[in-house]
């Protein structure tokens, strides 16, 4: 193992790149820990003690890594640009322009992106208007009790705050883009697997106090399984056949080859996990701005991680974003007549429509058990934790989902690198 780690460090260009992902890892984990001027430490201290068996807030503060009840400059962390995402990629399918750029290829994608980022910024604006709000003893709504994390407040502090939160969420979005441009990996996915597996010692220790040692081991046990078992259903694959025709170009004979099309069981990877928690996260941002006392208690009764309407909705949320972003992600219709263009064809299916609509009903039965083991992983840790009241740590399951499976992607793009230089790969074959 360690002389296939060493490999990665053998090819300068490959070195260069993982370097480079650390580094502005480091620079987001720096950013995440570095409080807003105005800001009093000790209220900060008193706020992270009392918001571990808070529900509302542990959510919102799980994607940050902790940044967010520091009120740091990345307090908001990448939570603006996943909401923008799920909101670009819902409007597509009934905006026609919309839709228009996603067919125009690269050019339209570059539309579509800026478009993602004014409206990043829009909602960072607004997200770090009504937490400033909220932190400046108003976060009754949050959590049930009043600390004032801004005890010298005034209007141009807070404008401050919220300008200074905003500009970090933009920083944080090109911080992404440079590490897919010029790193290894998905930005905005490693960005994410910083922050929760920073939050992993400090969960354990969490379990360990509130549950205690047997409850703890019990909670080991099950994730070492639950480690296998999403590894082995990551690597998971119905492999379609495909055989292109063979047609003579001049006085050479081409085609006649044959291929396969892979099609992974966890098709969507983790992205359902992040939309799922992005949506519960919308009516918890609402409660800050919309003063409605009914709605307000609703969630903080029912929103709660340990509750089992948030534990159901979640798995509801994680089968329908599963679906969702796999027939966008691999359109059965596009693959049909992308594959006849070719002259290539399924063995036994005839090309065009039948050929759309094995690939559907192939997609469908993978896509259900795909849906199921990711919503299951998701819940299970939740279910165990709210049936032992431990509401320290709530979020475990997808806390573990997200690393693993943003560990495994960035694991394959490295073994992929290292195996087209001749090198071994990291991952063995």
């Amino acid at each position: 193992m360690l002389r296939r780690l060493s490999n990665i460090f053998r090819v300068p260009d490959l070195r260069n790149k993982v370097l480079f992902t650390i580094a502005i890892i480091c620079l987001y984990q720096a950013g995440a820990n570095i409080p807003i001027p105005g800001v009093s430490w000790s209220q900060v201290q008193a706020l992270q003690a009392k918001s571990a068996g808070s529900g509302v807030l542990g959510f919102l503060n799980l994607f940050s890594g902790g940044a967010l009840t520091r009120l740091a400059v990345f307090g908001l962390g990448v939570m603006p640009y996943i909401t923008s995402s799920i909101v670009i990629q819902l409007l597509t399918t009934v905006i026609p322009k919309l839709a228009e750029w996603r067919d125009q290829g690269p050019e339209g994608q570059k539309r579509i992106t800026q478009t993602t980022r004014y409206l990043t910024i829009g909602l960072a604006l607004l997200q770090s208007t009504g937490l400033v709000y909220a932190f400046h003893g108003h976060d009754q709504a949050l959590l049930g009790f009043t600390i004032d994390l801004i005890p010298k407040f005034s209007l141009w502090l807070g404008l401050f705050m919220v300008a200074i939160m905003t500009a970090g969420t933009g920083f944080v979005m090109w911080l992404a883009e440079l590490i897919t441009q010029r790193g290894i990996g998905q930005g905005m996915s490693l960005l994410i697997f910083a922050n929760v597996v920073a939050g992993l010692p400090a969960g354990g220790e969490a379990v360990w106090q509130q549950g205690g040692p047997a409850k703890f081991y019990i909670i080991l046990i099950i994730s070492i399984a639950l480690l296998f078992f999403i590894v082995f259903m990551d690597q998971g694959q119905r492999r379609i056949p495909v055989t292109f025709a063979r047609r003579v170009v001049g006085r050479r004979e081409m085609g006649g080859n044959s291929t396969y099309i892979p099609l992974k069981v966890n098709q969507s990877g983790v992205i359902p996990i992040i939309f799922a928690s992005s949506v519960l996260y919308i009516p918890i941002l609402l409660s800050n701005i919309i003063p409605w006392a009914s709605f307000t208690s609703f969630v903080n009764s029912s929103l709660r991680p340990t509750s089992f309407f948030y534990i159901g909705a979640d798995f509801l949320l994680i089968l329908g974003f599963t679906f969702f972003y796999v027939y966008i992600a691999f359109e059965p219709h596009q693959q049909a007549e992308q594959l006849r263009q070719q002259g290539g064809f399924v063995p036994g299916i005839r090309p065009g429509e039948p050929t759309e609509r094995y690939f559907s009903r192939m997609l469908s039965r993978l896509t259900v058990v795909g849906a199921v083991f990711l919503a299951s992983v998701a819940v299970i840790p939740s279910i165990l934790m709210a049936l032992w009241n431990i509401n320290r740590f709530p979020y475990y399951g997808t806390t573990l989902l997200i690393a693993v499976g943003v560990a495994l992607q960035t694991m394959q793009q490295i073994d992929s690198q290292l195996m087209m230089r001749n090198y071994e790969g990291f991952l063995k074959k």
